[in-house]
């Protein structure tokens, strides 16, 4: 069941980071009740549910945070509970009379999770944003991107999942093992802007050394070296080379036969941009294929370009079973991987309100206080 079965959290839903981070916990075993607001939202999945991904090994129950009840009725099921995650704006929660104050008031030992894009605090606060802004102002997006080009958009990874929802599953962890011993709950504000910048540690450390170039792509990872980069097959397809450390340039020049003359000062800077054009000739006289075929075994530090459809059918996915694939959908599989307790699929996205009565009878509430919710509109479902 996962290293964090036994943990209980509640998941206001929302969009992107925060279900991100609730699938994470919920992956690794925690029960996460996702709390849906009647009728659900633009953003909620009307389709197949298996398609849901960001909201599987949740259960769900339809609550009307507008409705008195609805307030109470989470302020109770929080009583119970070791977490909450909440990705509103600042000052939302406080307005529907959920804010931490409140609800560390009815549970002290509660880890409440707060995902915004600015922040808490801050001039920006209150502002409307999204991924593309935190990482724009964050220095995490100028640099990514070729010479002379504008930067380019890393989709939504650097701030919405990776400086999002994976820095608030770490934060909400953190904070749950703290709560374990001192039995006291805090906030655990998790910015996006944080957490882009946060990623960005080493590439800021290398520019104050003056290692690194604020000139996009004339760098040694981001397109500006001619073994650190992707190129295009005779079929139209890419591939990957990655070939840093000496004897993997080594391996690399072994590779390429007699081309190896073009390449030989492998740290040249200034003539990169000759090498790059002469690598990217080299490798369009043959296909993605016949490139795998020369590149097999050996440390080059290569990989083919995978489309998203091909990934799962790779030999590497194949063998860790990297992708579970039950016939009709296909998906990532939980991780990272766990010797003893290690997390599972254990079911899909659930409708909104599926859970809704038997999550409030093992919360305690009675038959008739649930049917007068219920006939009252405060929750809704099954």
């Amino acid at each position: 069941m996962g290293p964090l079965q036994g943990l209980t959290i509640v998941e206001i839903a929302g969009i992107g980071p925060g279900p991100f981070a609730a699938m994470l916990l919920a992956d690794m075993g925690a029960d996460v009740i996702r709390v849906e607001r009647p009728g659900g939202s633009l953003f909620t999945s009307v389709h197949n549910p298996k398609l849901d991904f960001l909201n599987r090994n949740k259960r769900c129950i339809s609550v009307n945070l507008k409705e008195p009840d609805g307030v109470d009725t989470v302020l109770c099921l929080l009583q119970k509970a070791d977490g909450l995650i909440e990705g509103n704006r600042p000052g939302v929660m406080e307005r529907l009379g959920l804010g931490p104050d409140v609800c560390l008031t009815h549970n002290p030992a509660l880890v409440y999770g707060r995902m915004t894009g600015w922040g808490q605090e801050g001039p920006m606060a209150q502002e409307a944003g999204h991924d593309i802004n935190y990482v724009a102002l964050s220095g995490a997006l100028y640099p990514i991107g070729r010479r002379g080009e504008k930067p380019a958009i890393p989709l939504n990874l650097v701030g919405d999942f990776g400086g999002g929802g994976l820095w608030l599953a770490y934060g909400m962890v953190c904070a749950l093992l703290e709560a374990k011993g001192s039995g006291q709950g805090q906030v655990v504000d998790a910015a996006m802007i944080d957490g882009a910048a946060t990623l960005m540690a080493s590439t800021f450390a290398a520019q104050q050394a003056e290692f690194w170039s604020e000139e996009r792509g004339t760098n040694l990872l981001d397109s500006g070296s001619h073994f650190y980069e992707v190129y295009e097959t005779s079929d139209g397809k890419y591939i990957s080379l990655g070939s840093i450390e000496p004897q993997f340039y080594a391996a690399l020049l072994e590779k390429l036969g007699d081309d190896a003359v073009h390449f030989e000062h492998q740290f040249d800077a200034e003539n990169w941009p000759a090498m790059k054009e002469k690598m990217a000739e080299v490798i369009k006289r043959r296909t993605r294929d016949e490139w795998d075929a020369i590149m097999a075994g050996a440390d080059v530090c290569y990989a083919p370009v995978l489309a998203m459809s091909e990934a799962r059918h790779h030999p590497h996915h194949q063998a860790r079973e990297s992708f579970i694939d039950d016939g009709e959908v296909w998906q990532p599989a939980p991780g990272p991987r766990f010797s003893r307790t290690p997390g599972e699929i254990r079911h899909p996205a659930a409708e909104i309100g599926e859970h809704t009565k038997a999550i409030l009878r093992e919360f305690g509430f009675s038959e008739e206080d649930i049917a007068a919710r219920l006939a009252s509109g405060a929750v809704v479902g099954k």
